[in-house]
């Protein structure tokens, strides 16, 4: 598991300004990396998290805003796209997709023996 970390969604510079805004669009991947940084430590995340390229290009593939649930399976295929989050955040779904893609594993893994 991990998180990708994209473009700011609410950075001080743009239309969607709000309460939690605190930082400008990063416009290198240097700064994105800084402010993801930032994100991490502010969070105290504990999983791996990955930065976008600063053409947004895994954010684009996944249409990642607002944020998004994915489950991409061994065969690097997505096994589970989530709604558009927070509010479409089925985590319940998300674990029986992720319980689906382990039993799909151990019976593949089975059948190899």
């Amino acid at each position: 598991m991990f998180v990708v970390y994209t473009r700011e969604a609410h950075a001080i510079d743009s239309d969607r300004v709000n309460f939690r805004s605190t930082v400008e669009q990063p416009i290198t991947i240097e700064e994105r990396r800084a402010v993801a940084k930032e994100f991490v430590a502010e969070m105290k995340l504990k999983v791996p998290v990955l930065v976008d390229d600063i053409d947004d290009s895994a954010s684009t593939a996944y249409a990642s805003l607002p944020d998004r649930l994915y489950l991409i399976g061994k065969d690097g295929k997505i096994a589970f796209a989530g709604d558009k989050g927070p509010r479409g955040f089925k985590v319940d779904l998300l674990q029986k997709a992720m319980e689906a893609e382990i039993r799909k594993i151990k019976s593949e893994d089975a059948t190899q023996q």
